[in-house]
């Protein structure tokens, strides 16, 4: 019995082989980067949000507080921000016993701890890390007169001025918990800031 035809199966030639391995290998780099490139992305936008999100809520809380300073009914004649420059401290005599001395959330202090970076808050028990990765943490006085007459409210810069502060100027920056190595400024740090003009109505203004 003849065979009319011989059957030959076909298969991959060795070349064909490394020509398509190499083809995957380009492929599966690409997916590589994109995801590496794509969680970069992410995990920055992640860090703004925070940084964004920690200088707010900051914010909200010194100005909620501000807002209660010089409060004093039983006129004992309480400064509610009294001056610093290194400091931002506010009196408020919320259980009406004429003082502010020993009580809690009465005599309330801010302070920047720039070794740490961060807002420390005390409240009479000691300094308390209150906002974490700030890179600057400023604030000025101002009163409603304007003695040289300018035509502004005039900025006070003296304790012996402290009570006629009427209004305050706070700017916090905060940045990213940690650097990004494609961020070239400030060390990789991007950074937010965030000013509010608080007018504590207890002051007078």
């Amino acid at each position: 019995m003849r065979y009319s035809t011989e059957k030959r199966e076909e298969g991959f030639t060795l070349v064909e082989l490394l020509i398509a391995m190499a083809i995957g290998l380009v492929v599966l780099t690409s997916l590589s980067s994109a995801f590496v490139s794509q969680r970069k992305i992410y995990d920055a936008q992640e860090q703004v949000a925070e940084m964004v999100q920690g200088a707010r809520a900051a914010m909200d809380m010194i100005n909620s507080e501000l807002k209660m300073a010089g409060y004093d009914p039983t006129d004992a004649e309480i400064v509610g921000v009294p001056y610093s420059a290194t400091q931002l401290q506010i009196l408020a005599d919320l259980n009406s016993d004429g003082d502010t001395v020993g009580d809690t959330h009465e005599d309330i202090i801010y302070t920047y701890d720039s070794a740490n970076k961060q807002i420390d808050r005390n409240t009479g028990g000691g300094a308390q890390p209150f906002a974490e990765n700030i890179q600057a943490f400023t604030f000025q006085y101002w009163t409603d007169k304007d003695d040289d007459g300018n035509g502004q409210i005039d900025e006070v810069v003296l304790a012996a001025d402290e009570a006629d502060i009427r209004q305050i100027d706070i700017t916090i920056t905060s940045r990213t918990s940690k650097p990004d190595p494609d961020y070239g400024p400030n060390g990789g740090y991007r950074t937010y800031t965030l000013s509010s003009y608080v007018t504590p109505p207890n002051l007078g203004f």
